[in-house]
């Protein structure tokens, strides 16, 4: 299981290093409004996932793993809010988010390296402070 992930991992990021996503100026032109290519392409891919995903969630299709697909849904909470306004900031700034900032960094690319380290460190800070929210205090 972990080959056909990491290789579907790695054909993903062939994509989208094929489409230039991985490219600061194509975000950054994106950005501002003057590269619609890029919103096209992520509107195209929920337009064909979603209805997909909800029409093999009802027919209870089968994972290639053996389990059942199940989309999971959460309402929109105020951290969610916050947490996208910090990506999206993220996002502006650096010009990447996650997956082309990986591409950026296998192909070479400085700001990708300093984004990927951006990112794994604020994964390691919101789990520290995650760890310290459900600690109890101690009892008196």
């Amino acid at each position: 299981m972990r080959a056909a992930a990491f290789f579907m991992g790695g054909a993903f990021g062939f994509l989208v290093a094929a489409a230039r996503l991985n490219d600061y100026t194509v975000i950054h032109d994106m950005l501002r409004l003057q590269e619609p290519d890029v919103f096209l392409l992520m509107g195209s891919a929920v337009a064909v996932a979603a209805p997909l995903l909800l029409l093999l969630e009802r027919r209870r299709w089968q994972t290639p793993f053996g389990g059942p697909l199940k989309v999971q849904r959460a309402p929109v909470t105020q951290r969610a809010v916050f947490g996208a306004a910090i990506f999206g900031t993220g996002w502006a700034v650096a010009g990447t988010c996650p997956v082309p900032a990986l591409a950026m960094t296998v192909s070479g690319g400085g700001l990708g390296a300093v984004v990927t380290a951006g990112l794994f460190g604020g994964i390691a800070l919101r789990d520290a402070i995650d760890r310290k929210k459900h600690i109890a205090p101690p009892a008196c």
